[in-house]
């Protein structure tokens, strides 16, 4: 094991917070607090009384305000994160043939659990190098199109369109839902688990469907298709209408998703809880475009993520050096994507963050690497 360098970062320059883990990402204090009080009458009860399909209800009515969606979208809900929403949607969401972009480790996951699934036909994949963000093209052959709004695991936003073509627009949002602006229009479902930013606990997907997405899930519901009642969208959705889920939730995941939606709509909505991420972009990717030894991974400006930086050092710094001093000294969950292999810190700019503790962390890591010189 490799010995962590004897370094203290002083404690003037130290964050206010020390979590920039970009999921599961830092938790509201004020939401921790607010569920302590609630405990006695809210965690250990059945999610099928009021006292839990009330909460329910409000985060499904949040969601809705806070995405601005149009008429007729509705907000489902089901147990198991955005993982089990993948395989999911090869059963009650994609009839035939998907196309998929992909660029980096968690766009490719969901082409390639629809791959797998043998009732299913040849999918179109739209591959890019990781660092950029390949757009969806139309093609009168496939009856959804898939891609990320934010590709955690290399910083990359994707933008929110719909290609001019029939067909479903499935858009992956778990790093981006509740910290990037989009337009819900061009979406028919999109899906995100609440353990990012929206400073949640993992364990539960959201999606946010259009008619045109129910319509689809009860057509293959009426089909012969088999699928495991688990994964089953259309028991889902039946079961989200009645706000609840088919099997027992992680209560304390609902209620502190519950708390940031509402944080977020009583002061302004989505545009606030950007622009929170938007200043701490501007923090992260200035500090590193002026920096002799860091640099932003993602060349193009416009796809840089505001809620998940990745940034590369230099060869002459060690990033697992200084993701270990950071954490000895209380800064925790810096380190790269591990898969993507580069020598580089991957930095949560989700705006339960305060800006100012972003441009603390900038300050420490010019403290830690100049001490290391």
């Amino acid at each position: 094991m490799e010995t962590i360098p004897d370094i203290t970062i002083p404690a003037a320059l130290l964050p206010a917070d020390g979590r920039f883990g970009s999921g599961p990402s830092k938790v509201r204090s004020e939401a921790v607090a607010a569920l302590a009080a609630e405990a006695d009458d809210f965690l250990g009860t059945s999610h099928r009384q009021d006292t839990v399909k009330l909460v329910v209800a409000a985060l499904r009515n949040g969601l809705l305000e806070m995405f601005n969606a149009p008429d007729g979208y509705e907000i489902l809900l089901g147990n198991g994160g955005a993982t089990l929403f993948w395989d999911a949607a090869t059963f009650g969401l994609i009839r035939d043939r998907g196309q998929f972009l992909v660029s980096g480790e968690f766009s490719n996951k969901f082409a390639k659990a629809a791959t797998l699934a043998p009732h299913l036909g040849d999918h179109e994949i739209i591959e890019s190098e990781p660092g950029t963000a390949p757009s969806p093209v139309a093609n009168a052959d496939v009856d959804v199109y898939c891609y990320p709004h934010n590709e955690t695991s290399t910083g990359v936003s994707f933008p929110v369109e719909r290609p001019d073509a029939d067909g479903l627009v499935l858009v992956d949002a778990t790093s981006a839902a509740g910290g990037l602006r989009f337009d819900a229009a061009n979406t028919d479902t999109y899906y995100f688990a609440p353990q990012k930013c929206f400073s949640s606990d993992g364990g539960l997907w959201l999606a946010m469907c259009s008619p045109a997405a129910t319509e689809r899930i009860d057509e293959i519901a009426a089909t012969e298709r088999w699928v495991p009642e688990i994964l089953n969208l259309k028991t889902a959705m039946d079961n989200s209408r009645k706000d609840q889920t088919y099997n027992t939730p992680a209560l304390a995941t609902i209620f502190l998703a519950l708390k940031y939606t509402e944080w977020v709509n009583e002061n302004g909505g989505l545009d606030f809880a950007a622009g929170r991420s938007d200043q701490s972009a501007s923090i992260m990717y200035s500090w590193a475009d002026a920096s002799e030894f860091a640099s932003p991974f993602v060349s193009a400006a416009e796809n840089r993520s505001h809620v998940v930086a990745t940034i590369d050092l230099s060869d002459q710094v060690s990033a697992d050096t200084v993701v270990a001093v950071l954490r000895a000294n209380g800064i925790l969950d810096t380190s790269g994507y591990r898969k993507l292999g580069r020598n580089q810190i991957r930095i949560s700019m989700m705006p339960s963050i305060d800006p100012s503790d972003i441009e603390a962390l900038t300050n420490c890591i010019d403290h830690v690497v100049a001490a290391l010189s």
